[in-house]
């Protein structure tokens, strides 16, 4: 569905949908951010994408063809074919700081757009969560706690697979 900024005042030019008293918006998130009103928003709730390598050309090629890259093939069981999934362990210095500076401008903007009180839920991994806080922290954005998923099984390690 496409909404104007007349039928909703998050939705700009971008395609959105309303679910319950929420409005989904497919948008560039730092482009939208920076022009929904502030104090506006009273949560935002987001399983970012945490890709910085991953989506170069060259690593999506080697994702089609199956043969990895960064990508993790998962087996495919009962006939049924899971989605391919990044190794987040496999990001150097400078793709980290990359993914660092991203979500300090993200919160800076988040921030912006939140009203007194708003509150951020956001997803992330052990390996990026560190990262993560900090830049949350930096771009503005008050760390006040976590929940954790106990995960109990031996499937990777602790160091990344090279390509």
């Amino acid at each position: 569905m496409h909404v104007n900024r007349k039928q909703n005042p998050l939705a700009f030019e971008y395609d959105a949908a309303r679910i319950g008293r929420s409005t989904v918006v497919h948008a560039d998130c730092l482009e939208w951010l920076s022009r929904v009103y502030e104090n506006t928003l009273h949560a935002v709730v987001t399983d970012p994408p945490y890709g910085v390598k991953e989506y170069d050309l060259d690593q999506l090629e080697k994702r089609a063809a199956g043969s990895g890259g960064v990508w993790c093939i998962p087996p495919s069981f009962d006939g049924h074919t899971r989605a391919p999934l990044p190794r987040f362990t496999a990001l150097d210095a400078a793709e980290r700081d990359r993914l660092r500076r991203f979500f300090t401008d993200w919160a800076r903007l988040t921030l912006a757009a939140l009203r007194p009180g708003g509150h951020v839920f956001i997803a992330t991994n052990a390996v990026i969560a560190q990262l993560l806080y900090g830049a949350l922290v930096e771009g503005g954005l008050e760390f006040r706690g976590q929940l954790i998923r106990l995960v109990r099984t031996l499937r990777g390690g602790d160091r990344p697979v090279t390509e």
